[in-house]
């Protein structure tokens, strides 16, 4: 039989062991993956959405984390490839055992990897345009972005309203290209238009001349519209110019960043784009609730990096937001209570517009958070 004074010191030797651990287990991190295209040709949508992640994780854990926790960023690169984004998304969920994944920089990458993120249910929200992502609502399934449908739909209004009736349409072959250009010809016959051409081209061309030339001699058009992300729609942007068309050339939120200006160079001169408001910050109202958010967005960027944040940066920022404050309502990384708690976010003033999501809107943004924008003088403006 064991004296009493060892059984008492065994006791109380376990009892410090639990005392001890319960703090550090209590520090573990709170773990977010992230699987984005920051090279590629949807590069210059990658690039500011993970600068910006690092940036508020960063600046999150100098303000002493989520309930009392780091937060622990795990970022792949998956080069705008679905293989790649699938693969990727496997090892965030078995390997690196994240609570939330953050990403999907377009629509490709996004539709490939929900099957995954669906069987493991762990909450995801997308940083992806297509309309596809979240129609129909998936239960772990959510964005951060507009809708191509929302864009098109902006952009349709403004032509109605210039008695624009004939289009020409040039669409990218990359997720959102398609969604898009199925959008345009849902939406095209509630606004009076009639899409007089129909014409795509790849991520990779280099050239898209010939379909351009096409279009301009369609009968009667009277507009371009251009659905694409990244380096393309600013090459067709060069093209249009190099062809002299006259015509006004619209694009949707897939070019609302300042690399669409640099790229496109003089040619983006008079291009309209439906647009988040981000890249206007300064042309907005001082009533624009989403004003004080966009000009500290904007601030802590330019800090940081010494650089204009793009549209695409905005969404992640809002993402990153919508997950801290999911963490913080839900008391833990259950992921249940987190998807609950996504799924009921309402009033959220963020980069992309006010969000009031529901189980049956998993983006929570209505056609208000797009603006009509115009290149003038080499800087994005509000349009008059």
């Amino acid at each position: 039989m064991r004296p009493l004074w060892r059984c008492l010191v065994r006791v109380a030797l376990v009892l410090a062991g639990v005392v001890l651990a319960t703090p550090a287990m209590a520090q573990q991190p709170i773990r977010i993956g992230s699987f984005l295209s920051t090279t590629g040709p949807a590069s210059f949508l990658g690039d500011p959405e993970v600068k910006t992640l690092k940036l508020y994780v960063d600046k999150i854990n100098a303000q002493g984390g989520v309930l009392g926790r780091k937060l622990e960023l795990v970022v792949y690169d998956d080069g705008g490839d679905a293989a790649k984004a699938n693969g990727f998304v496997k090892r965030l969920i078995e390997s690196d055992k994240v609570d939330f994944i953050i990403g999907g920089t377009t629509t490709g990458t996004t539709m490939a990897v929900v099957p995954f993120v669906e069987a493991a249910r762990l909450p995801f929200i997308s940083l992806a345009g297509g309309i596809v992502v979240v129609e129909p609502p998936r239960h772990w399934v959510f964005k951060t972005p507009g809708t191509d449908r929302q864009s098109i739909e902006r952009i349709f209004g403004e032509m109605k309203a210039r008695g624009i009736a004939r289009v020409g349409l040039l669409s990218e072959t990359s997720g959102l290209g398609q969604s898009s250009r199925q959008e345009a010809f849902k939406l095209a016959p509630r606004y009076g238009i009639a899409l007089a051409a129909d014409e795509t081209y790849a991520q990779k061309d280099t050239d898209v001349t010939p379909q351009l030339t096409r279009i301009r001699n369609a009968p009667g058009v009277q507009a371009v519209l251009v659905v694409g992300l990244g380096q393309g729609p600013a090459l067709a942007t060069r093209n249009y110019d190099q062809l002299g068309v006259k015509l006004p050339l619209y694009h949707t939120h897939g070019v609302a960043a300042r690399d669409f200006i640099e790229l496109a160079g003089r040619a983006a001169e008079g291009v309209r784009i439906a647009s988040p408001a981000l890249i206007v910050t300064d042309d907005l109202p001082a009533d624009d609730p989403q004003k004080p958010v966009l000009a500290a967005y904007r601030k802590d960027f330019r800090d940081a990096y010494g650089e204009e944040p793009a549209t695409f940066g905005g969404y992640a920022y809002d993402a990153l937001m919508i997950t801290v404050d999911a963490f913080k309502r839900a008391g833990g990384t259950d992921r249940e209570k987190v998807r609950a708690a996504v799924e009921s976010t309402r009033n959220h003033v963020g980069t992309a517009g006010v969000f009031n999501l529901s189980a049956t809107d998993h983006m929570g943004l209505d056609l208000s958070s797009f603006r009509m924008i115009e290149v003038r003088g080499g800087e994005f403006r509000l349009s008059k």
